[in-house]
């Protein structure tokens, strides 16, 4: 069966979640309140690049104490504003709130740019993002099953995959670096450095943590405490959303495994791409080569 998909403002969304109504609220109605703080990632950036930065910023709000992220499911603690369930809990959700999301900065609400609000925004080796999302296609119904990796690849890389262009996501947010509500950091950086990472993003959220409640968030914020936490490992989807007998929603975690996809062609294809879609953004990631 063919998903119709959801299209807002030339981009495609998956169907389960998303209608043009959410959308378009998210984007033009939505009022961001001064202390929210949003969790914006393109899809598959990082075995839960999105799952994973929940996790931690859940802990550093409950000052390393795992009980709120063991015993409330992440969507719930920190809702997809923009998705037809997301938005009715991100409305009544009391201040302050974490929000999340994948949309990109030009169909953000447009009351974002009148507050101080903060926007951490997580990214990794686009590489190991096709490979992610691919397998993640096959599992989700509201996806369309990819016929081959050759093909997904290509979809990627003319953006033409639901959430739209990563080149465009990663070049909207940039634009945003410099800003003092804005944060970025690599899924790449985070598996290198959790707790230099953590102490990096209580910072920039003004959060004063000790050593030991540090400590807890980075304990509770690994993979093997997370696969084995039910409230962040999509285990409580329902099989017609998610079919876990296809692969893990928390698939493998590691950097580089896009080496055992690509080919030396789509490779070299890939390479050339990223170059000339990322010229002239002057920034340096861990998996540029220098």
């Amino acid at each position: 069966m063919p998903v119709q998909y959801v299209t807002y403002e030339g981009i495609k969304f998956p169907p389960a979640y998303n209608s043009e109504q959410s959308l378009s609220f998210a984007h033009n109605e939505f009022l961001v309140r001064d202390d929210d703080i949003f969790n914006v990632t393109y899809p598959k950036s990082g075995m839960r690049g999105t799952v994973w930065m929940t996790e931690i910023l859940s802990l550093i709000r409950s000052r390393g104490c795992p009980s709120w992220s063991q015993g409330v499911l992440n969507s719930d603690r920190m809702p997809w504003f923009s998705t037809r369930l997301g938005l009715e809990s991100a409305l009544s959700y009391p201040s302050p709130r974490l929000l999340t999301c994948h949309l990109p900065r030009h169909i953000f609400p447009k009351s974002f740019s009148h507050s101080s609000a903060k926007v951490i925004y997580t990214l990794r080796d686009p590489r190991d993002v096709v490979v992610s999302y691919y397998y993640f296609s096959k599992m989700c119904s509201s996806y369309e099953d990819p016929t081959s990796f050759e093909q997904f690849l290509g979809d990627f890389l003319s953006g033409e995959l639901p959430h739209g262009s990563w080149f465009e996501h990663v070049r909207g947010w940039m634009e945003m670096k410099d800003m003092e509500n804005f944060f970025f950091i690599t899924y790449e950086e985070l598996k290198q450095d959790l707790r230099g990472s953590v102490r990096r993003l209580c910072q920039f959220l003004g959060q004063d943590l000790d050593d030991e409640a540090i400590s807890s968030v980075v304990q509770n914020a690994s993979f093997a405490a997370m696969r084995e936490n039910p409230m962040c490992s999509s285990i409580l989807l329902p099989a017609d959303i998610m079919d876990q007998t296809k692969g893990q929603f928390l698939r493998k975690g590691i950097c580089g495994d896009w080496e055992n996809h690509f080919t030396v062609a789509q490779s070299e294809t890939f390479d050339r791409i990223y170059q000339e879609r990322m010229q002239g953004l002057n920034m340096k990631f861990p998996w540029d080569r220098h």
